[in-house]
């Protein structure tokens, strides 16, 4: 009556049973629940709700009030607990901040999912039979709780794949905490994984909880976690054996129930060989590995991701660009993109900005894969792997037309007579048209000494 009375829609029933009914037919927001029934014990249908109603705002009420009873209803997920007699505002108040609360939790929920809907597999572009493998392997892992190891070059999209597995995981609804740890100090990072107590170090003046505590129940990424330098290495490696860490200048360990996704741009197992990385950790981190293919083994995919990124930043900037022309996409198709998807990205928005006309051309695409002193734009290499391709990339680019001036003007000085203009140079025949063939430089029959 005290809640139909503020207008809100009510149900009663007189037993357990015809409750449980009521509730697996009807999806209600609130149930007030004795603990005191005719045909069952308040506290058992209660942990039978928490298994089929998880998030039903429960209020329990009793006339044998007790803190023993209040702390065993709170940790079987009761909202709130109300002690016989208590008055109609008492009542009326506690019902509408528990609606209010669940209210809020789903609005949260809700929100949560639409922002991982972003890094569903359907939104990382491709289809090229190596990213296919990927998209397979991570469908097979994402579900379960077991610790990944994400191997790539920088730029290949790690971390969006690691979104994608926390978002198809049971862990969805919580928290998916990133950590770069090429980016913190080793005493930093200890600090920031493990929090500290006051007193623990200079400058502590308080308190502080770490990554770990904020990730609890939820993906914590480790990435470029061959960064870590050793020590640290050796109490990561703890935490994931004892699911414990103890936060710096404590004595008190702490739980941590987090699951881990890791990755690196450089091989771990290169590194445990040099002796650059714990062995042990390696073989904790590596249950799971999924390696993601650099982008230049999967050119099929160039033009999907292209016009991806194209219509994406013509919504962001309010621009009507149609797409490519055939010798503008031919130029990303040869380009080996060093820098991978990020350095794709970043030139299409950049063509976005700067472009006048609707279709993008040869000439626009190939000035903005280059700066203004007519560098590539590219990332740093991070591995040998990646200092040879730009090595190859700035010679074909700085050389190449440097020779092929050479030949031609080889050629006119000799009237088009290849074995003259060989000799003149201090070339071999052979050599000098192989390189007229390189560089697709035709001479005209008449021209040609008989």
């Amino acid at each position: 009556m005290a809640l139909s009375e503020m207008g809100h829609a009510v149900d009663a029933r007189n037993s357990g049973r015809e409750g449980m009914e009521a509730i697996r037919q009807q999806d209600y927001e609130l149930l007030l629940l004795d603990l005191k029934l005719p045909d069952a014990d308040g506290m058992d249908l209660l942990r039978l709700l928490r298994e089929e109603r998880p998030r039903l705002a429960v209020i329990v009420m009793t006339g044998y009030s007790s803190v023993q009873n209040a702390v065993a209803a709170m940790k079987l997920g009761a909202f709130d607990y109300l002690a016989k007699p208590f008055t109609d505002d008492e009542l009326v108040m506690t019902a509408e901040k528990a609606v209010a609360n669940k209210r809020l939790t789903e609005e949260n929920l809700a929100l949560r999912r639409q922002l991982y809907a972003m890094f569903d597999f359907s939104n990382i572009v491709g289809e090229n039979p190596k990213l296919l493998r990927v998209f397979d392997e991570v469908r097979k892992a994402a579900p379960t709780d077991s610790t990944i190891l994400l191997q790539g070059e920088s730029g290949t999209g790690k971390e969006l794949f690691a979104k994608a597995i926390h978002a198809n995981s049971s862990r969805s609804d919580r928290q998916f905490i990133v950590v770069d740890c090429s980016t913190f100090s080793s005493s930093l990072l200890e600090s920031e994984l493990f929090g500290h107590v006051k007193g623990a170090f200079t400058g502590a003046v308080r308190d502080k909880g770490g990554i770990f505590e904020v990730a609890d129940g939820g993906t914590l990424f480790l990435d470029e976690i061959a960064n870590l330098t050793w020590e640290v290495q050796a109490k990561l490696l703890r935490v994931m054996e004892t699911h414990e860490y103890k936060p710096v200048g404590s004595s008190r360990a702490q739980k941590a129930d987090m699951r881990i996704i890791a990755a690196s741009n450089q091989d771990l197992k290169s590194l445990v060989e040099a002796g650059k990385f714990r062995k042990d950790l390696f073989y904790r981190v590596n249950v799971l590995p999924i390696t993601i293919p650099p982008l230049r083994e999967r050119r099929d995919d160039i033009p999907k991701l292209a016009y991806h990124f194209l219509r994406q930043f013509c919504r962001e900037m309010g621009r009507r660009i149609e797409g490519f022309s055939d010798d503008a996409l031919q130029i990303l198709l040869q380009y080996d993109w060093p820098g991978n998807v990020r350095q794709l990205k970043n030139v299409v928005e950049r063509l976005v900005i700067m472009a006048e006309e609707k279709i993008l051309d040869h000439s626009q695409v190939a000035n903005n894969l280059h700066g203004p002193d007519g560098e590539e734009v590219q990332t740093i290499p991070q591995t040998s792997k990646d200092l040879k391709t730009v090595k190859r990339l700035v010679l074909e680019k700085k050389y190449d037309p440097i020779e092929k001036l050479f030949l031609q003007t080889a050629l006119k000085a000799s009237a088009g007579n290849i074995s003259q203009a060989a000799k003149n140079v201090g070339m071999q025949r052979s050599n000098f048209s192989a390189l007229l063939k390189k560089h697709g430089l035709a001479i005209k029959k008449s021209t040609v000494e008989q």
